[in-house]
């Protein structure tokens, strides 16, 4: 098989699934309601399969228990520069630098991933990704309601965090592989159980993402030159910092491609899709909304060439 063709059978079913999802929008054969409550199963439900999946088949060295806060540290670097350059670029929406941090892993990296480097390497990605699920549920999250004119107490953060099926999964991910419970099930055959359930719960995620992702996909061109502008903000500090994690993975990690393979699609992510339910102006929905759809465009893109290199 040529490379060309390796290429296409990884990146055809993505985008047949987002021709797919733009196909159910404009016939109406999925309606809004439809969309959501596949968006739901996805985060409550298949999501949370791959996590636990993921974290329970990981090695916990020294590492790994690391990598997490060095993301957390990143995602806070990119908010305070993209509170600068909100102000460089003369952005007008309060949300803009929340578009310059943050990555929509849970609805569209681990999918892509899987179809990079296959499932079996998840924890790869979902250990990078934990740094900035945790900034998100805590620093991201707060600021976000701070901006609307609201405030979050330390009670509401734990309770947010404890009401999410994700951070459950990681929990009990975690708990199962650094405690080793689930070597130890192997004596009885228990870890290949537990695989296969996790894996066919988690074997729908990545093509009702792209459906979902698809139906999304109509950018507001009203806001067309304010998303723009804000992408020429994100892009240039995510491979900025894209460039700073590949140099501390190599030295945390000597020789694991899967990790850099995270890094790099990590930061070709778009930001967290969770902006446009938050944003109580229209207006603002609005520009949350186009902006993201026009960065979930440059990841496809991305994703394509990411393919290619690897």
């Amino acid at each position: 098989m040529s490379h060309a063709q390796e290429v296409l059978i990884t990146v055809l079913p993505v985008l047949v699934m987002l021709g797919l999802g733009v196909l159910a929008r404009k016939t109406g054969i999925i309606s809004r309601e439809g969309i959501g409550a596949m968006k739901r199963m996805v985060m409550d439900i298949s999501l949370p399969a791959v996590l636990l999946g993921a974290f329970a088949g990981a090695e916990y060295t020294l590492g790994s228990l690391l990598l997490p806060l060095v993301m957390f540290g990143v995602c806070l670097a990119l908010l305070g520069f993209g509170f600068a350059g909100k102000k460089l670029l003369k952005l007008r929406s309060p949300y803009a630098p929340y578009m310059a941090t943050g990555f929509e892993a849970g609805m569209l990296g681990y999918a892509l991933f899987a179809m990079l480097y296959g499932q079996a390497h998840t924890a790869s990605f979902a250990l990078l990704d934990l740094g900035q699920v945790l900034f998100v549920f805590t620093v991201y999250k707060v600021l976000l309601v701070r901006t609307q004119g609201g405030a979050m107490t330390g009670r509401e953060i734990l309770a947010s965090m404890l009401t999410s099926p994700t951070i459950w999964a990681i929990l009990a991910g975690v708990t199962l592989g650094a405690t080793g419970l689930y070597k130890a099930m192997g004596a009885f055959g228990g870890d290949r159980v537990l695989s296969a359930v996790t894996d066919f719960v988690a074997g729908p995620t990545a093509a009702v993402i792209l459906l979902a992702i698809g139906y999304d996909l109509k950018p507001d061109t009203g806001h067309l030159k304010e998303g723009l502008k804000t992408l020429a903000l994100r892009l240039p500090l995510c491979l900025l910092m894209m460039g700073l994690m590949l140099l501390i993975t190599r030295a945390m990690f000597p020789g694991d491609a899967y990790i850099r393979g995270a890094v790099l699609l990590m930061f070709l992510l778009p930001p967290p899709f969770v902006l446009p339910i938050i944003a109580d102006d229209p207006k603002e929905r609005g520009y949350a909304s186009s902006t993201l759809c026009l960065s979930t465009m440059v990841t496809i893109l991305c994703f394509a060439l990411l393919a290619w290199l690897a």
